[in-house]
């Protein structure tokens, strides 16, 4: 019987059929694999964040005076911090660091001078998330005291320092948010402010982990016919402090102005006449600690 003979060949593999997986690859700050740079096209890099809407989901809500966007904590999460990270917010506020680190992931330590609010806003959490995720400290964020509170707080979650500092403090006197004299919207002056915010800056830097991330939101004002540039000024006492600036982002405020266009023709009208311009952006100063 005669053998049946074959001259098939096992032919090599395509460059295109095999599949080629690349380690993963982080920085020391951050989750984003940059083996995949090109999955995060939702992360910004750019110096100019426009967010038409105010984000209402996950918590979210615009029920109190400057309070900042949501898409502000998510852009800085994700591109500043890894899973299980702790934010320091030493303007707390009405606690969207907070909301936000929980639905990424993250621990958040709030520090709030108005006791009432503080109150109000740890309702916004589950008692085991205030005991395991988010913790809210009711102390002036200038003071001694806060520190040492932050200091015992980072303790118990079982870091010496946090992984990112958040500052969105008052923007001078635009907004008076209590009777406290150290509430930094009753300073007696501007230079004043600037003061206060820099003992604030300064305990936020020395609870920082070196080589982590800062960002201060901020923007300016009019006071005696004249732009005071509060972001601009915070910026200069924050790099004297040690802070190396990375990036000054402006980022509109349409998504978080309230009762918009109400009174739209009242202030064009007193621009013109005052030779001034209608604010429609703030900062997002993002810096290192060196």
């Amino acid at each position: 019987m005669a053998r049946l003979r074959t001259n098939t060949k096992l032919k090599p593999a395509k460059k295109a059929d095999l599949q080629i997986v690349k380690p993963i690859k982080t920085t020391k700050y951050s989750d984003i694999n940059l083996n995949a740079w090109k999955d995060y096209g939702h992360v910004k890099t750019d110096t100019l964040w426009e967010f038409p809407t105010r984000l209402k989901e996950g918590g979210h809500s615009n029920e109190y005076h400057g309070n900042y966007i949501p898409q502000i904590a998510q852009q800085l999460y994700e591109r500043f911090t890894k899973k299980n990270d702790i934010v320091l917010d030493l303007f707390f506020g009405s606690g969207t660091s907070g909301i936000e680190a929980i639905n990424m992931g993250r621990r958040c330590i709030g520090v709030e001078l108005k006791d009432d609010l503080a109150e109000k806003v740890s309702e916004k959490f589950t008692p085991k998330q205030l005991v395991t995720d988010v913790n809210i400290i009711c102390a002036d964020s200038a003071s001694d005291l806060a520190k040492q509170k932050v200091k015992a707080r980072l303790d118990i979650m079982g870091e010496e320092k946090a992984q990112l500092l958040i500052l969105h403090p008052p923007y001078d006197d635009i907004i008076k948010f209590s009777d406290k004299k150290e509430d930094l919207s009753n300073c007696s002056s501007t230079e004043e402010f600037y003061d206060l915010f820099e003992k604030v800056a300064k305990n936020g830097y020395d609870l920082l982990e070196k080589g982590r991330f800062a960002a201060l939101i901020i923007g300016d004002s009019y006071k005696n016919s004249e732009v005071q540039p509060l972001g601009f000024m915070c910026m200069a006492r924050m790099m004297n402090l040690g802070f190396k600036l990375k990036g000054i982002i402006v980022k509109d405020i349409q998504g978080n102005e309230r009762a918009k266009g109400k009174t739209a023709n009242l202030w064009r009208y007193r621009a013109l006449a005052g030779g001034f311009y209608i604010f429609k952006h703030e900062y997002v100063m993002i810096f290192q600690k060196g």
